[in-house]
């Protein structure tokens, strides 16, 4: 008897654990959730460049820190800070490593959904010129407007992530910034965390009047190591449009996010 009752009670516990991570993998779907997180988004790229000559690997470090205004409203910080270490990129370009410019971004958000279940948030976004090496980053300050909308209905998030940043000082040798981004995004979560996501990270250069248009497949696991709580996010991607300087053809992405649930 005593047996019995202490399987149940371990059966209960490991469902318990099994919905909460089910839970917060829902949550990661959702780019303005209440959840501490600290991505470390790889990315590995071949025949880069005009020539198809050169590779490129971009550790983006992604810390999402949701800070509560007021019983209504959160506001949700988003920081992309990109370290790089690029190779023949162009012919005669060499080897660059360092720091790319940082992305951040502010979304005020509603803590929670409208009565239709839609999940959105506004708010600005900042180009900082933190590129350790020219070749690594703009060389420019910007800012623009930035928001999401989506909804997560059943196993189902159903979304889009969009910004658009004007260079406004910075070194006068430099190119503009103009640049529009466009993130819609797919995923699947399963009672048992797993998360499969179809998304672009679509890129419109007005400058150039160029499209840079990578097409991620991923598939994603949330577990625990003790008492830390961790999402592995790994996928292939096909650049579907690339400018001439750019990747071409196929590349890889590996995440590894360090979760703090409340």
């Amino acid at each position: 008897m005593y047996r019995s009752f202490a399987a149940l009670i371990i059966l209960i516990a490991i469902s318990s654990n099994a919905l909460a991570d089910a839970d917060l993998a829902k949550q990661l779907s959702n780019p303005v959730s209440d959840l501490i997180s600290v991505p470390f988004q790889h990315n590995w790229d071949n025949r880069v460049g005009p020539t198809d000559g050169g590779r490129k690997y971009t550790l983006n470090i992604q810390p999402v820190i949701p800070i509560s205004l007021n019983e209504e409203w959160n506001l949700i910080s988003r920081t992309i800070l990109p370290v790089i270490n690029q190779e023949a990129i162009f012919p005669g370009s060499g080897e660059q490593t360092g720091l790319g410019d940082t992305v951040q971004s502010a979304f005020f958000s509603p803590k929670e959904p409208t009565a239709g279940g839609v999940i959105w948030g506004v708010g600005p976004v900042f180009l900082l010129p933190t590129g350790t090496e020219p070749l690594l980053g703009t060389e420019k300050w910007g800012a623009g407007p930035t928001g999401v909308v989506l909804k997560q209905t059943g196993p189902w998030t159903i979304g889009s992530l969009v910004n658009h940043i004007w260079s406004f000082a910075g070194d006068d040798n430099r190119a503009d910034v103009n640049s529009t981004f466009i993130q819609p995004f797919f995923a699947y979560n399963t009672p048992t965390s797993w998360t499969f996501t179809l998304q672009t990270e679509s890129t419109y250069d007005w400058e150039s009047e160029q499209w840079n248009v990578p097409v991620h497949f991923l598939v994603a696991k949330v577990f625990k190591v003790g008492k830390q709580t961790y999402q592995i996010q790994a996928g292939p991607r096909y650049y579907a449009e690339s400018p001439e300087g750019g990747g071409h053809d196929w590349g890889f992405r590996m995440n590894w996010v360090m979760l703090f649930p409340k």
